[in-house]
């Protein structure tokens, strides 16, 4: 606001907005801090034209503002569509093991959870609301609470993982021994681990982390169309910074 009212602007458009960054550059800002206030100047255009102060046109042109490109290393891996698709192939779906990693992958990529979420996940937590299935009043990092929307095939995937285990109620996703039966009251991260990486080396791809594929949710969501906050509010993040940060 201060910048802002410097000197006399044009309306708030893209046009300023792009000024704005050109400011913060020269003021040799780090590009984090400049991302970060081009995030609060993006909100307050989707803020605005949902209160019919601005025109939705004028919205989309300032929230099309790219950020600054932060120069460094990138800490950890993106899977392409083509990537996802072909790690899905690769989890075995006939036997009871073969569909619980199937759905414990499906859960990864669709919903991006986050390892102890998708480990202490209930079966009671997926509940049909308003006409779409959700894991509903998920418990997420530092005690926040979120529902997250499942899509049709995760859905497909987790029931057929249910009505082949008979889980029905407690943790949903359990170890299986030698025997091929469900056992005990739950998995380890170990294990969810060696799904990840057993899928990904038969899909040739290498290095792959569960976390990857949280990030990977977040960066096919946001090439679908969907807006930064509304991915912020997705995978639990309290800055929308980090929610920058995992789209890469």
């Amino acid at each position: 606001m201060e910048w802002y009212c410097s000197e006399p602007r044009l309306a708030f458009n893209r046009t300023v907005v792009l000024r704005y960054r050109i400011y913060l550059e020269l003021k040799q800002y780090a590009p984090t801090t400049i991302n970060l206030r081009l995030a609060a100047v993006r909100r307050v255009a989707y803020e605005a034209a949902d209160s019919g102060l601005l025109s939705p046109e004028l919205a989309a042109g300032i929230r099309r503002v790219k950020g600054v490109r932060r120069i460094g290393i990138r800490v950890g891996n993106w899977l392409t569509v083509e990537q996802g698709k072909r790690l899905l192939a690769a989890a075995e779906s006939d036997s009871l093991r073969g569909k619980r990693n199937y759905a414990i992958l499906a859960m990864l990529i669709g919903c991006g959870l986050r390892r102890g979420e998708l480990l202490g996940l209930h079966a009671e937590s997926i509940q049909l609301r308003e006409e779409h299935w959700v894991i509903a009043d998920l418990l997420g990092k530092a005690g926040h609470i979120r529902t997250v929307p499942i899509p049709e095939w995760v859905k497909a995937a987790v029931y057929a993982w249910k009505d082949a285990s008979g889980i029905s109620e407690g943790t949903l996703f359990r170890s299986i021994n030698k025997s091929g039966r469900v056992w005990g009251n739950g998995m380890t991260p170990k294990v969810l681990w060696e799904v990840v990486r057993e899928a990904a080396s038969r899909a040739g791809i290498e290095k792959l982390a569960p976390h990857d594929l949280r990030r990977t949710c977040a960066r096919l969501c946001h090439l679908a169309g969907g807006e930064l906050d509304q991915i912020q509010f997705l995978l639990g993040h309290v800055s929308i910074q980090t929610t920058e940060r995992y789209l890469g």
